[in-house]
């Protein structure tokens, strides 16, 4: 996927500046054609010469000097590039470029560049957590910029959170997904069903679950994004829709129901990352239900089972499933599988940490008919989005997803 590519690094002032050369170094194997940028503050902790080695080019590093041939710098750089890395990125630089401002090379270039720009920062929790920063992310991530959040531990200065440098393998993850051909899904139809369903139980209450759609709405983000017509049927979510998508959005399982059976027959592939409740209350209240005795009953009766109807009815569609769990998730995950006729199950335990529910990142394991389990690594779930995406394309090119496979994997 990087072969060829053309992606430039810029470099900010961190303690994490070093771990950037195991990155270029990662990068450049992967057949990445790289170029650096370095801030002065960047160069106080690596010197350029060990990216020039790397990279095996010039490390830029002011935005006046003019390279041979007459060249505008940061222009070249910004029109010549396929994404550009900032990372380590402090607060100062996404300050900058959620403002609008370009005062130095690495700001200017970003201020230029109409490519894919990644963003992963690091900085003391504190900076990580102030309201600016935390203002600045979000603007940012609505005009499309991708991010990588900082992992927890133990930082430079002593402290204990959210701020170290993620790590690099969920770094190359990112670049990897967000450098996913444009286009390779063009023609296909997706629908994506996403986030929780709430069951009334009277105008005032009801019952739902944890699920806040990311993996759902990272899902159909990801499938627009390479070039499928995408629909989306959620739940109650505190999410922005993707742009390019058709959001149906519902409340509960029967409208769910509802709204999937009247469009599968027109869709190419079904991802089914909603946690759709099992139960309902049998009748909710009219008025307010209130509070008398020690306890309180409430008859339930069971939801329609979407998945397996749909299983029942599939003809040319391609059927993925997701499986949270908190124990024996690989033997529940067979189960469901074969049970629901799935041609791909996502399954995660979402008791482990960076896995559960509202998290930006997935600890998956990726379960094909006949019994082979791929366990991928903690990761963002943008780019266990696209690793979805590309497993649905083998499937659509051979036939049949764990056509090829390594007994090993297991």
């Amino acid at each position: 996927m990087l072969a060829g590519k053309n992606i430039t690094v810029g470099i900010t002032g961190g303690i994490a500046v070093f771990k950037v050369a195991q990155l270029v170094s990662s990068l450049v194997a992967g057949g990445a054609d790289v170029r650096v940028m370095m801030t002065r503050s960047a160069q106080e902790f690596v010197r350029p010469l060990t990216f020039q080695t790397l990279s095996g080019h010039q490390v830029y590093t002011d935005l006046f000097v003019r390279p041979a041939g007459g060249a505008v710098q940061h222009i070249e750089l910004a029109t010549s590039s396929d994404l550009i890395v900032l990372v380590p990125a402090t607060a100062n630089v996404i300050g900058k470029v959620a403002n609008g401002i370009a005062d130095d090379l690495i700001s200017t270039v970003v201020m230029a560049a109409t490519c894919p720009v990644l963003i992963c920062p690091a900085m003391n929790v504190n900076m990580y957590n102030n309201p600016i920063v935390k203002r600045n992310i979000t603007s940012l991530r609505d005009l499309n910029y991708h991010f990588v959040e900082p992992g927890v531990g133990r930082l430079a200065c002593g402290a204990e959170g959210r701020g170290r440098l993620a790590d690099l393998d969920i770094i190359m993850e990112k670049i990897n997904s967000v450098m996913a051909v444009n286009g390779d899904l063009h023609g296909l139809s997706v629908m994506v069903t996403a986030g929780p369903t709430v069951e009334p139980i009277d105008p005032v209450r009801y019952i739902t679950n944890r699920s806040s759609g990311k993996m759902g709405y990272a899902v159909a983000e990801a499938a627009a994004g390479r070039g499928a017509r995408v629909l989306l049927i959620s739940g109650p979510t505190a999410l922005k829709p993707p742009l390019g998508v058709e959001v149906i959005p519902v409340e509960t399982a029967a409208e769910m129901y509802s709204a999937v059976m009247g469009r599968f027959s027109s869709v190419d592939v079904v991802v089914k990352t909603a946690a759709v409740a099992d139960y309902r209350p049998v009748t909710a209240a009219k008025q307010k239900i209130k509070k008398q005795g020690e306890t309180l009953t409430i008859e339930m009766e069971k939801n329609p089972d979407i998945l397996a109807e749909l299983s029942s009815m599939k003809k040319h569609q391609v059927l993925v499933g997701f499986a949270a769990e908190t124990e024996d998730l690989e033997q529940n995950a067979r189960l469901k599988l074969e049970k629901k006729n799935l041609d791909l199950l996502v399954a995660n335990d979402v008791s482990l940490p960076g896995a559960g529910f509202g998290k930006d990142t997935n600890i998956a394991k990726l379960v094909f008919p006949g019994g082979r389990i791929v366990s991928l690594p903690k990761m963002d779930k943008s780019a266990l989005a696209h690793r979805i995406l590309d497993e649905i394309l083998t499937f659509r090119k051979v036939g049949k997803i764990n056509l090829f496979y390594n007994i090993e994997s297991r």
